[in-house]
């Protein structure tokens, strides 16, 4: 297990060649892991992510009364194969009104958002609930669609907790539902449209929100609904962090290579190879609205070894996730010596060198595997509670270490290896 303050030493001189096995995308497996639970016959799910968020899902599918067998993956141990045994859109357990079944989302946006409307489909009664941060996270969207759609959510404020009162499906019931703040509300609906006889209208598109809906339809078009096997593919988020190791290493003659490629088109960020990783030429401007999604981030730090100066623009969507992105990037940028001008939803980050520093991971697992990464060329880079990559990537610090990186333990100087890099 992670010590709660650990030190990146980058490779030593000599170049290496790496090939790193990135683990199953968190996107696709919790839309997968909803799809299963709602299928008519046995689903199952192979090279699935096995981390805080899908753990999250499949607790709560498992108190929900699906069963949920959950095997050892032998080509990525933080993959899982999943059996899902389906119920044909019953939900087998639920509580009442005076004792509402408890179901805890963790911080998983996903979960938090894919469980209610699945839940509007059941007869019982369901309490959602996180941590605090999953409390103040958006989620009137949903809420708001789902009564539109006729069902009962209990909620003061329109976030968690919230009471969800099941149905049943509505046929011909309708809604709007708006991707202004996220695309999980829409996809949440669209998970669970057919079934439930809704008519989802999605407006307020922004571009950086509809790759995930598209997601989403294309899952919910080719998933095994009668019963079969769906294989989830590679996280390309994960492989941002890989392929800017690659970036930043092939200067020294090192190369990094990521297994298996994401290629299918579903993950928006399947285009930070091309548009970062790949090019001779680093551009300008890169736009959280229509280049990357969470992958900017990777960007982002990027940047100070970019040859020239880059804007970061639309960057608005980083404020309400895991934690305010924008204010965190900009401020441990800082820590590290970095030239880095926050201007409404734009950050600009300048060329220059960058020193080590005690860097402030926010709970927010892409924070840490940024400055993880950076760690691979920038001596004394030191991060609080590493372990909160569990989220979505609980062996990243095991991968830095294949590339070449000591992992150390910032309070002993002893050197971690085996289970003491995991989260």
């Amino acid at each position: 297990m992670l010590p709660d303050l650990i030190e990146i030493v980058p490779p030593p001189p000599g170049a290496r060649q790496t090939t790193v096995v990135l683990p199953g995308s968190k996107s696709l497996t919790n839309r997968a892991l909803i799809l299963a639970a709602l299928a008519r016959r046995p689903v199952t799910l192979t090279g699935a992510l096995w981390s805080e968020d899908t753990q999250a899902m499949a607790e709560c599918l498992h108190r929900l009364g699906f069963g949920v067998t959950v095997s050892p993956d032998p080509a990525e141990p933080a993959n899982r194969t999943f059996v899902v045994e389906g119920a044909g859109g019953r939900i087998p357990n639920g509580g009442t009104a005076a004792r509402p079944l408890e179901l805890f989302v963790e911080n998983a946006g996903t979960a938090a958002r894919f469980l209610p409307p699945m839940l509007c489909l059941g007869d019982g009664v369901y309490r959602l609930s996180g941590i605090p941060r999953m409390h103040e996270r958006p989620q009137a969207a949903l809420v708001q669609a789902l009564r539109a759609l006729g069902y009962r959510v209990d909620t003061p404020n329109d976030r968690l907790p919230a009471v969800v009162h099941g149905g049943g499906p509505r046929p011909g019931a309708a809604c709007t539902v708006s991707v202004e703040e996220s695309s999980q509300f829409a996809s949440a609906l669209l998970l669970c449209a057919d079934l439930g006889g809704w008519k989802v209208e999605v407006t307020g598109g922004n571009e950086d929100e509809l790759p995930y809906v598209d997601m989403t339809r294309r899952l919910v078009k080719d998933f095994p609904r009668d019963g079969g096997t769906y294989a989830i593919e590679a996280d390309a988020s994960g492989a941002s962090y890989f392929w800017g190791a690659d970036w930043l290493l092939r200067r020294t003659g090192s190369r990094v290579h990521v297994a298996p490629v994401p290629r299918s088109g579903m993950q928006a960020d399947q285009k930070f190879l091309d548009l970062v990783a790949t090019p001779d030429d680093w551009q300008p401007v890169f736009s959280r609205q229509s280049d990357l999604a969470d992958s900017i981030m990777t960007a982002i730090v990027l940047a100070p070894f970019a040859p020239a100066p880059t804007r970061f623009t639309e960057l608005g969507r980083l404020r309400v996730q895991e934690c305010e992105r924008v204010v965190a990037l900009r401020t441990e940028l800082a820590k590290c010596g970095a030239t880095v001008v926050e201007s409404g939803d734009t950050l600009a980050v300048t060329p220059g060198p960058l020193h080590g520093a005690e860097i402030e991971t926010y709970n927010d697992h892409r924070v840490a595997m940024c400055f993880g990464m950076l760690g691979l060329v920038v001596p004394g880079m030191v991060l609080r509670h590493p372990a909160c990559v569990r989220k979505t990537f609980p062996n990243f610090f095991a991968k830095l270490a294949e590339v070449g990186a000591t992992v150390r333990d910032a309070k002993t100087g002893k050197a971690l290896a085996g289970d003491d890099l995991l989260a």
